[in-house]
């Protein structure tokens, strides 16, 4: 544009220097100027214009290069923290598989002292019923010796009365004997036994089968299976051999 401006100018020189340009054509020459001029100034527009432009893009990738930066911070920090939260549930899961495996091996202790102590309860039914079954067979064979018993002094007469008495050194009656005491070995007798016989604790009953074998009777209070207090109340209703 400014070449084009010059060369306007110039020949309008040379058309005033020469004197042969008619006003016509120096109207024309002088409209040719303000074309050229107005290009001129439009075409600085829009230079100013796409500089302006260029700026307010140079802006924006600014802007957006923070905003990409603050971004990318973001999703890191955000990937972090799921990594850590990652981390922290795999912990816990661990920890609880881990307590559901303690859980589960309790539950399977507890069934198996259950099922004993169901056992053990059948065996002390039984054990109950047996001896309840013992008495009443006992009961039975006492009631039907009784009336033999009742009966013989009376067969005898009055002089076996009379005489009975006088058996006696010390001067009193005759007492019958009485049966012998069945004693519970305790070398061989269950622990449900000895709960049920001695009147001791299960966990006596349990003590006194662990330390088996015993030679005498003593020996429950040398190996400390019971106290003394306890032996002194069982030790006559004991006994060590077969």
């Amino acid at each position: 544009m400014r070449h084009v401006w010059m060369a306007g100018l110039a020949l309008m020189s040379a058309m005033a220097v020469s004197g042969c340009v008619s006003d016509k054509k120096y109207h024309e020459a002088l409209a040719d100027a303000d074309t050229v001029r107005g290009d001129l100034e439009r075409a600085r527009a829009q230079k100013n214009a796409l500089e302006q432009q260029v700026k307010t893009l140079k802006d924006l990738n600014a802007k957006f290069g923070s905003e990409s930066q603050i971004a990318r911070d973001e999703l890191q920090r955000i990937q972090h923290g799921r990594d850590k939260e990652r981390d922290t549930i795999e912990v816990r899961t661990k920890e609880l598989e881990d307590k559901v495996k303690q859980l589960s091996a309790q539950n399977r202790n507890i069934k198996q002292e259950y099922d004993e102590a169901r056992r053990h309860n059948e065996q002390l039914k039984a054990l109950v019923a047996r001896y309840q079954k013992e008495m009443k067979e006992r009961s039975r064979s006492l009631s039907s010796s009784a009336p033999a018993e009742l009966t013989a002094p009376l067969s005898g007469g009055a002089s076996s009365a009379k005489s009975a008495p006088s058996s006696n050194p010390f001067g009193g009656p005759v007492e019958a004997a009485a049966p012998p005491v069945s004693l519970l070995n305790i070398n061989k007798a269950p622990s449900t036994d000895l709960v049920l016989t001695l009147g001791v604790s299960q966990d006596v009953a349990d003590r006194i089968v662990s330390n088996r074998p015993y030679r005498v009777k003593g020996e429950l209070v040398a190996k400390n299976v019971v106290p003394k207090d306890i032996f002194d109340d069982i030790k006559d209703r004991i006994t060590v051999s077969p």
